[in-house]
């Protein structure tokens, strides 16, 4: 899969490693340098990342606030995750730019399709932060509308596990794993790697999916050279 153009979807949660909360230096430089191997191999490449190791939207229910309120204080996590990574991807020598959906240029750049597009073009990995700057949307969700516009051959969802299973393989030692789906099929079967949202609207759009494990050093290359162990959700034939 050389020189394709993919949108990597992490986890906040991913940057924060085993402080659970937060982010951890060591994770942030390991993902990085990931990212920026990929990017060195003439990989395009577009991150969306969440904010759950700040805060988590539907955690500001059970605290006294509305969704809409509670969700504008994840996406100002989703924006402090963009820019600690574009600073360890810079580190790594690989030219990044953060972009946010919700404006706010004394920070980073405000995000704009053309632009981002361009960034890529020049060889930068683009961080998108913000989530789609309303509230009610995942990031999942923001990661597949971010996919199907910069036309993104992969949308690469990262998890702590090696692909889709038909459940928690953590918690139920006979999960089945599935090498290859449709989007129909993940609605169908309520697959919750990515909300039915995400899934749709990659359907929609075409997108494959590509769900694979982060804890393998190597493994976003992996994924984009067509190798590693993962499940792909494609269109039906």
């Amino acid at each position: 899969m050389s020189g394709k153009r993919a949108l990597i979807k992490l986890s906040g949660e991913a940057l924060a490693g085993p402080d659970k909360a937060g982010i951890h230096g060591e994770t942030l430089t390991a993902l990085a340098n990931d990212i920026a191997t990929a990017a060195r191999a003439g990989h395009e490449i577009a991150v969306v990342v969440g904010g759950g190791n700040f805060f988590r939207g539907v955690q500001g229910l059970n605290k006294g606030l509305d969704r809409p309120t509670a969700d504008s204080i994840g996406m100002l996590g989703t924006v402090m995750n963009a820019l600690a990574l574009e600073h360890a991807i810079e580190a790594a020598g690989v030219p990044a730019r953060a972009m946010s959906a919700v404006p706010m240029p004394s920070l980073c750049e405000s995000y704009a399709r053309k632009r981002a597009l361009d960034h890529m073009a020049h060889g930068k990995v683009v961080i998108l932060g913000g989530g789609t700057s309303n509230p009610y949307f995942t990031t999942d969700t923001g990661a597949a509308l971010r996919a199907a516009e910069l036309s993104c051959t992969l949308l690469m969802k990262a998890t702590n596990v090696d692909g889709v299973y038909s459940a928690d393989p953590k918690k139920d030692p006979n999960a089945t794993r599935f090498d290859r789906l449709t989007h129909d099929e993940a609605i169908a079967r309520n697959l919750k790697v990515m909300d039915t949202a995400a899934f749709a609207l990659a359907r929609e759009a075409g997108l494959t999916i590509v769900v694979f494990s982060l804890e393998e050093p190597g493994s976003i290359g992996a994924v984009l050279e067509g190798g590693g162990r993962a499940t792909v959700v494609a269109p039906a034939a």
